[in-house]
């Protein structure tokens, strides 16, 4: 544990300007961003009496080894400067805005031809128009199959659109009439753009206009004897009436709000948002948010405001956490620097933005909404932290007594390897900081030259490590920087604790890997799946854990991880293996197609079950290639029992046993028809 007064900076030396700072480890890996009016006030309060500190706050300053500054002329280039920081270094110890899960939304494929309505989570993509985020996918799907009925664009995949095309007959929802069918023609581009954007406008608020639309739509098909007309637009208008029911009106100036609302306590906070389109709610939103600093509410407002809006893309408006600026933002505090953040997302809106904090009538009625859900999701969030947070520090504490480390083993980095009988070779690094698992920083290796457990074992901590090296020398240069990517070096931030997967001679393997790269200060140990027996370089005897140790149990979780990830990559380049083997004979077949095919289909299963046609839509692959690839690749057919040639005479055909079936051997959990080995 570092004394802060190691590194402060001399006196008179910060300067009294605006500007942000990053705090380092002695890794140079940046822990912590922060942005001040005056950089001398605001970093002198870090190096004041350590037990006087927030709790977190202590933890930060005493894990840092080094601070600097950069300054910068106004508040606005201190707030975009620390966001970039913030989105570059990706500090452990900043607030972050991470989802408490993860919310579908409703999106539209405006980049497409004909564009396509579904349910997609995960980042905003450019081009893609989105409504929501909803609690739940079912409620998208609900949402769609009442409004398809109104507005038939095409739900289906594009691999399902292509094949309609081919065949020249739509799905089921074209016979329905739950889609317009462009996949064969029953309207064009154009025609389907239309009914598209009728559905973007509606989903968007204007729903009257379109609702009286309607009704003229429907007294002229009365008026004109066209009755089944008439009654398909009334049952048309009672489909837009349930979907509105669904979604009462909240404000009834029908303006666009994003509703913001906390619960928190002195280490976390949960945040709640409501996304208020047209006067109704049209999504909500969770977070579980890390507190450094006995930050304020309004400072809380702040790190929302620019982790949520400040990444806004200048084409598509849509921030980094998917969230394009409302007209209004309505929070519970205003922040100290109001009218510089007003500025901020009046700039990324491109127009004017209300920041404000809501005192009577309809929006002071919804912000108390918000208020609840978010004190029901912190509550809900503190019962699951205290096991979760209680059972991670204990792992960690125990690891470090019973393997007599120095500190707590904060990052805890595993490597397994996985073979067949010595071939295809393959290796995973998994990563766990703080108990948890940073899949960020995973890790495979294809193994050239090891085919054996502990060959294998030492070529991976040797790349690994060599690789560690390196970028540490160029982090000297760099600042920890990798100057193609502008992203912080993964592999230059070295483990507290090494875990390998085995016994004696894969620990023996990793240390001689260590000690030939002249690397002392990581700690080796080895977990054997048989008695679950706990290795150490050196040690004649192995460390025995009690069975309920949590710390037993957080090396269990890392050892199956990285075996987890291991099988999932050999498998992966065993079947990638396979049908390049299987393609190599092919007529015709050279290396680009062959690389196409497996670009486009990825797995033999897949290519097995692809038709002629379907083979066919392959750049370069004609109808005599395509049979010619089925038959290569087709499953041989066993022969029934009494088929095939008789046996020699005299011969004895001997009883199938169960390692020839496949079954497990007893004792060992291997299956002998695999042969699959994961040390």
């Amino acid at each position: 544990m570092a004394d802060p007064s190691t590194y402060r900076p001399a006196v008179g030396s910060i300067p009294e300007s605006p500007g942000v700072y990053r705090f380092r480890d002695p890794s140079g890996r940046v822990i912590y961003v922060g942005k001040a009016k005056s950089l001398r006030q605001r970093l002198n309060s870090y190096f004041a009496d350590v037990a006087g500190l927030h709790p977190r706050t202590r933890q930060m300053v005493t894990t840092a080894a080094a601070v600097d500054w950069t300054v910068v002329g106004t508040e606005v280039e201190a707030l975009q400067l620390e966001y970039n920081w913030i989105k570059e270094f990706d500090p452990r110890f900043n607030v972050r805005y991470r989802d408490d899960k993860s919310y579908p939304s409703l999106a539209v494929t405006l980049n497409e031809e004909y564009p396509r309505l579904q349910v997609m989570r995960g980042p905003k993509k450019k081009g893609v128009r989105y409504f929501g985020p909803y609690a739940h996918a079912w409620a998208i799907r609900e949402t769609l199959d009442t409004l398809t009925r109104v507005f038939p664009a095409r739900t289906c995949s594009n691999g399902v659109f292509k094949r309609a095309g081919q065949i020249g007959r739509p799905c089921l929802l074209g016979y329905i009439g739950k889609c317009a069918a462009p996949c064969v023609g029953r309207v064009d581009a154009e025609e389907h753009r239309k009914i598209v954007d009728d559905f973007c406008d509606f989903m968007a608020g204007r729903t009257e206009a379109m609702m009286k639309r309607l009704e003229r739509e429907m007294a002229a098909a009365a008026e004109g004897l066209e009755y089944e007309r008439a009654a398909r637009l009334r049952d048309d208008l009672g489909a837009l009436k349930r979907a509105m029911e669904k979604q009462a009106v909240v404000l009834g100036d029908g303006t666009d709000a994003d509703v913001v609302a906390f619960a928190q306590d002195e280490l976390e906070a949960a945040v709640q948002v409501f996304h208020v389109r047209g006067g109704r709610v049209r999504g909500q939103r969770g977070w579980i948010v890390d507190k450094v600093e006995a930050v304020t509410t309004g400072e809380l407002v702040e790190q929302f405001l620019l982790q949520v809006y400040g990444g806004v893309d200048e084409q598509t408006g849509v921030g980094e956490a998917g969230e394009a600026v409302p007209r209004e933002v309505l929070v519970p505090e205003l922040p100290e620097d109001a009218d510089v953040y007003t500025e901020l997302l009046e700039e990324l809106r491109g127009g004017k933005v209300s920041l404000r904090v809501p005192q009577r009538g309809d929006k002071r009625n919804l912000m108390e909404t918000v208020e609840r859900n978010a004190k029901e999701a912190f509550a809900r969030h503190r019962v699951k932290r205290a096991s979760d947070l209680t059972a991670r520090s204990l792992a960690l504490a125990e690891l470090q007594e019973a393997l007599e480390l120095p500190d707590a083993p904060l990052r805890i980095e595993c490597i397994d390897v996985s073979h067949v009988q010595g071939t295809n070779v393959v290796a995973s690094m998994v990563v766990f900081e703080d108990g948890l698992a940073k899949k960020s920083d995973y890790r495979r290796f294809s193994v050239t030259h090891g085919t054996d457990d502990t060959a294998a074992m030492a070529e991976v901590v040797r790349r690994r490590f060599a690789r560690h090296l390196k970028e540490e020398a160029d982090r000297l240069d760099e600042q920890g920087v990798a100057a193609e990517a502008g992203r912080p070096r993964r592999f230059a931030y070295p483990p507290n604790l090494l875990v390998v997967d085995g016994g004696a001679p894969q620990v023996a393997a990793a240390s001689r890997s260590l000690a030939e790269l002249g690397i002392g200060d990581v700690a080796v140990c080895g977990l054997a799946k048989r008695m679950e027996e706990v290795w150490l370089p050196g040690d004649p005897d192995p460390l025995i854990l009690p069975r309920t140790s949590e710390a037993l149990y957080l090396l269990q979780r890392v050892r199956d991880e990285a075996h987890r990830f291991a099988i999932t990559y050999h498998r992966q380049k065993r079947s990638t293996g396979m049908l390049v083997s299987l393609l190599d004979d092919v007529p015709g077949l050279g290396e680009s197609r062959r690389k196409a095919l497996m670009k486009q289909f990825g797995s033999l299963k897949r290519l097995r079950a692809a038709t002629t046609e379907e083979l066919m839509t392959v750049p370069g692959i004609g109808r005599r290639t395509a049979e010619a690839v089925q038959a290569a690749i087709a499953e041989p057919v066993e022969p029934r029992p009494g088929e095939g040639e008789p046996p020699a005479p005299g011969s004895v055909t001997a009883p199938q046993g169960p390692a020839e079936r496949g079954t497990p051997r007893a004792g060992t959990g291997e299956t002998a028809e695999v042969g699959l080995v994961a040390s």
